[in-house]
């Protein structure tokens, strides 16, 4: 009975082999966890990307609806300026200074028609005109806080050969330190327009005139690289993205990767009547298997 008794009373514990165990256990666990839960944040930010995209698609409806066509997405502007695919989107949802589209623009880099300025500042023009002139207004076509609306001098600080005033709108991928604010946002959304009286997607030779779109739409921006990427001589101080400049294979990457799979009698690009979007997505880096677009991206690398 005694040693019944003194059994009963011995106070259980973990042997440290056994605790060893446990915890290689939990090690391992975590190592599983944590690529999941990576994966699963990636995948909401890809879900909040391409409803962002959806929007700006909503946006430019309400453009077209009103204008009769899409916005140009030429690398120049009318005056000759640095004004690429990228910034006149941002202007024809937004307006150049973000309070709306003035009907008289034809995407000039100097925010003028070749007369007068179309987005003044309001310190600097009468209050009756700067009423007139916000009443000519269209839009804003999204609405200013979900816009992601960011000028060039905040994002990139040397902004050569583009104006630091010139907006983009941002991706939702928090990447780049705006240099006002402190807080990261994302890298620029890509705009290209088609050409609808091309026929044409020469994956053999980007720079045939007859292709439908035009991979020099947003070379420039695509030139300054990463913002935090610095070291380099380009205007952000990053190397050009993938999607721009690689080993002299200046534009395959876009047209390999615009090519709809699903057409099997011709090479045609997807949205051949309208405009493509791309975002940077996770990694920051335009033209890589993680890019967002609003189409079904297939992402392709060069051989």
């Amino acid at each position: 009975m005694k040693s019944i008794i003194k059994q009963s009373n011995r106070r259980a514990a973990f042997t440290i082999v056994e605790l060893l165990t446990v915890m290689s256990i939990i090690v391992i666990l975590i190592g599983l966890l944590v690529p999941a839960l990576n994966q699963v944040k990636r995948f909401a930010f890809e879900v909040k990307q391409k409803a962002q995209l959806s929007g700006i698609d909503k946006a430019l409806e309400l453009f077209n609806s009103e204008f009769d066509g899409y916005p140009d997405s030429s690398r120049l502007g009318p005056d000759g300026g640095e004004y690429c695919g990228a910034m006149k989107l941002s202007e024809a949802v937004m307006g150049q200074d973000l309070l709306g589209f003035h009907p008289d623009s034809t995407f000039r880099s100097d925010g003028s028609d070749g007369v007068r300025a179309l987005y003044p500042d309001a310190s600097s023009v009468d209050p009756a005109i700067y009423r007139a002139n916000l009443s000519t207004r269209k839009g804003p076509y999204l609405p200013l806080d979900n816009a992601n609306a960011y000028s060039m001098g905040d994002l990139y600080g040397d902004t050569a050969p583009f104006l630091p005033r010139h907006f983009v709108l941002c991706d939702v991928y928090k990447r780049v330190t705006h240099k006002t604010i402190g807080k990261k946002v994302g890298m620029p959304i890509l705009y290209y327009r088609a050409n609808t009286a091309n026929t044409l997607h020469d994956v053999s030779t980007p720079d045939n005139p007859q292709n439908i779109y035009n991979y020099r739409d947003n070379q420039t921006l695509l030139a300054l690289g990463k913002p935090w990427d610095q070291g380099s001589a380009g205007g952000g101080g990053g190397s050009p993205h993938r999607l721009a400049i690689e080993n002299n294979t200046q534009g395959l990457r876009f047209y390999m990767n615009t090519k709809n799979e699903k057409v099997l009698t011709a090479s045609r690009p997807y949205r051949a009547d309208s405009y493509i979007l791309i975002s940077a997505g996770w990694d920051g880096e335009y033209g890589t298997p993680d890019d967002v677009c609003n189409y079904e991206w297939r992402y392709q690398e060069l051989q």
